[in-house]
């Protein structure tokens, strides 16, 4: 200090001007920067790694794949709706209901990109990150029109080989309600030539399809958090209502499916198989949770399995403390005797006919739902059956991902964009920390802290995360068990890519799904 003091008196008051103006033009780029954001960057920056040669993007575009992404790997179970579709004659494209024994997608192919480093997307609008949230979905949409890719988290060179999209589905109730909107004023700002399909507006369509047109009942929707608190179902809901003319009375409840999906997914802060004890790092349901509380009274309704810890507790389990939900099942039960409570509250509620199942991930669980549904109906209390009246007997479990595959179907038809290609030809990526970028903040289990994860700024356009093909080495052996028990035929095509595709040759033998 003393020496700068001295300089100062030397060169008088020039010297500081010069620094407050170095100070001035620093922060000036820095703006500027933040300014630029993700969109700028792909579009005009050059030198960034974001940066999209528009110019060059393929002309023949009914020749490409059609790309899907989503938080995590819960948007397997769209691509495996859209798979495994067969609603059309193949040859004539005509509507044949039970289709002609043909896939209807089985000559195109697909690269789907899970952003499972920075899942689950639904938090970032309750931590009051709803811009980062809407930036990794640019990024996603980024990825899948780019060609750029990593062979493995640890390299430090990108490969350049991916092939561009000629469709993007949205496998994401978030990604769709807060970004379907920013993508379609992106693609057409890139003047790109690319269909957008999102999951909400399907999954409204194929609820009302339940419903005569006079009807009066109540729909169930059990989203993320981010999905719920965007109201893009209630939405879509009042608009398509009034749009198909439905003159009954529709009640909608909404259940925010806080922690179910990352414990889908097995995010470290909402399960952990091996706990044994109340963890600090535990973020979902319990007994002080602001917005998902536990109640004690109403444990018995809950009827959670206590074994093998799957509810992590002090105390037992009649009088227990610090209670904290660890199984796929046990935070199914706490999701739906919640939305029933809502229901039963309400003095004008109509029995509950259908639940949307509003998150690519519950559909993994749709048996344990039905199960649950079942149990609840037949649930006494003191020989009084609690929750029958506010049910009807069998409830639909509704997965948007079907509307979805019809919609794209039909886009395809309409634009003459059949390509004549194999679905063995798709190609599957995930995202994992960029250990190489020394301002991530990883935990002992090598994801992203919470606080990092939804404490970054917005506008910082880094490469948080490093896009990389589906290997053992980047999935949960308990997912990629779950996927090849659930979704078989996107299992076969994951485990084809793996073991054929050009870019998936580095991996050994037990490296490969």
């Amino acid at each position: 200090m003393k020496y700068i003091m001295g300089i100062l008196k030397k060169t008088g008051s020039w010297f500081f001007i010069f620094i407050v103006y170095v100070q001035f033009i620093h922060c000036q780029m820095n703006r500027h920067a933040k300014r630029s954001g993700i969109v700028d960057n792909i579009l005009n920056n050059k030198s960034s790694f974001f940066y999209l040669d528009r110019q060059n993007y393929p002309e023949n575009n009914k020749m490409l794949p059609i790309g899907v992404f989503d938080s995590g790997t819960g948007g397997l179970t769209v691509l495996d709706a859209i798979v495994n579709f067969d609603q059309y004659n193949n040859r004539t494209h005509s509507y044949e209901g039970k289709g002609d024994g043909l896939r209807d997608f089985c000559e195109e192919y697909f690269i789907y990109l899970g952003d499972q480093a920075n899942m689950p997307y639904g938090n970032y609008p309750k931590e009051s990150k709803t811009g980062l949230l809407k930036e990794h979905i640019i990024k996603d949409v980024q990825f899948l029109i780019g060609n750029k890719y990593y062979l493995s988290g640890d390299d430090s060179t990108y490969k350049g080989d991916k092939s561009s999209i000629k469709a993007i589905v949205i496998a994401c109730n978030t990604a769709t309600a807060y970004g379907k909107t920013e993508i379609e004023k992106f693609i057409e700002r890139a003047d790109l030539n690319i269909k957008v399909i999102g999951v909400i507006d399907a999954g409204v369509k194929g609820v009302l399809q339940l419903f005569a047109r006079n009807e009066d009942g109540s729909i169930g929707i059990i989203a993320t958090a981010g999905t719920v608190s965007s109201e893009g179902y209630l939405k879509a809901l009042r608009a398509q209502k009034d749009e198909m003319k439905y003159t009954g009375e529709i009640l909608a409840f909404q259940q925010a499916g806080i922690g179910l999906a990352g414990a889908i997914d097995g995010a470290n802060e909402y399960i952990e198989p091996f706990a044994t004890m109340p963890r600090k790092e535990y973020r979902g349901p319990s007994e002080n949770h602001p917005e998902a509380k536990i109640l004690l009274s109403m444990l018995k309704r809950y009827n959670f399995d206590w074994g093998d810890n799957k509810m992590l507790f002090e105390g037992d389990s009649k009088y227990p403390k610090k209670l904290q939900i660890n199984s796929v099942d046990n935070y199914i039960s706490y999701h739906l005797v919640s939305l029933l409570e809502k229901i039963r509250e309400t003095p004008v509620a109509r029995p509950l006919k259908a639940i949307i199942l509003g998150c690519t991930h519950y559909p993994f669980y749709i048996e344990v739902f039905q199960k649950k549904l079942e149990d609840l109906y037949n649930y006494q209390e003191d020989d009084e059956y609690i929750y029958r009246i506010f049910m009807a007997e069998y409830i639909e479990l509704v997965d948007p991902a079907i509307n979805t595959a019809n919609e794209m179907y039909k886009h395809l038809v309409e634009s003459d964009s059949f390509n004549g290609s194999s679905l063995y030809e798709s190609e599957f990526y995930i995202s994992v920390p960029n250990k190489l970028n020394s301002s991530i903040q990883i935990n002992s289990s090598g994801n992203f802290t919470y606080e990092y994860k939804y404490g970054r700024e917005l506008g910082l356009v880094q490469e948080y995360v490093k896009r990389i093909p589906f290997s053992r080495n980047s999935i949960a052996s308990e997912t990629i068990f779950r996927i090849s028990v659930k979704i078989p035929a996107v299992y076969e095509l994951i485990h084809y890519f793996d073991c054929n595709n050009s870019k998936t040759v580095f991996l050994k033998e037990n490296e490969r799904i």
